[in-house]
């Protein structure tokens, strides 16, 4: 068995009012089955209709079903990296659409401070189990369990608004002292003396480390 994760761009962010607070949620398909997806897998939907009633059972039903952000490196949650909580999973048609709300989490703040500086979010679901090539795709065993419906993840575009933020002194993105003013310096060095072949390069691996640092 091994670690497979799913990414899904198309999912709405909202922000709802109530009682004068704003509170953010992602909305959309968090697991797709019955179709060959981007990374060549498919996931029959016996397999995933499975794992999504243990799912709302053992962990949505029990306020427990949590999400973080970034890419995790295997599948346990991570409580000092949650993000959001996701409180509905429900089937339509060969899909199971979700609803997440953004939590006030180091994490969820940042995810919060991405959207508002206009970067896109995706989600990402995180499970293990084992594949068998078919024709063109790898199809997902009845092996698979699901370890979470839905990691938020960011499109390339975020590590460019960390740096822009870094470089303009943004507060989200050393709230709580989480970068010291000596990583601030250095990532800001590395970004000045990048060249235009490298400066994406640069600008990722700061972000992956900042990630990584929290």
């Amino acid at each position: 068995m091994r670690l497979i994760a799913e990414e899904i761009t198309q999912v709405d962010f909202l922000t709802e009012e109530k009682n004068g607070k704003k509170s953010h949620f992602i909305e959309g398909i968090f697991l797709q089955s019955e179709i060959t997806n981007k990374n060549g897998r498919m996931y029959p939907f016996k397999t995933l209709q499975r794992e999504v009633a243990k799912y709302e059972e053992s962990q949505i039903s029990k306020g427990r079903a949590l999400g973080e952000l970034g890419h995790p490196d295997g599948p346990s949650i991570n409580l000092d990296r949650v993000s959001h909580k996701i409180e509905s999973l429900k089937e339509d048609g060969n899909n199971f659409i979700g609803r997440a709300k953004i939590l006030d989490t180091p994490m969820g703040n940042i995810a919060s401070s991405l959207l508002s500086e206009g970067v896109k979010l995706g989600v990402s679901s995180r499970g293990m189990g084992s594949l068998k090539k078919e024709s063109n795709c790898n199809i997902v065993q009845d092996d698979f369990m699901l370890a979470t419906a839905a990691d938020i993840v960011a499109d390339p575009s975020a590590p460019d608004a960390f740096v822009n933020g870094i470089m303009e002194g943004k507060e989200w993105v050393w709230d709580n002292g989480v970068i010291k003013e000596a990583r601030i310096a250095e990532i800001k060095n590395e970004i000045d003396h990048a060249t235009l072949i490298n400066l994406q390069e640069k600008k990722l691996s700061a972000f992956e480390k900042f990630l990584k640092s929290l």
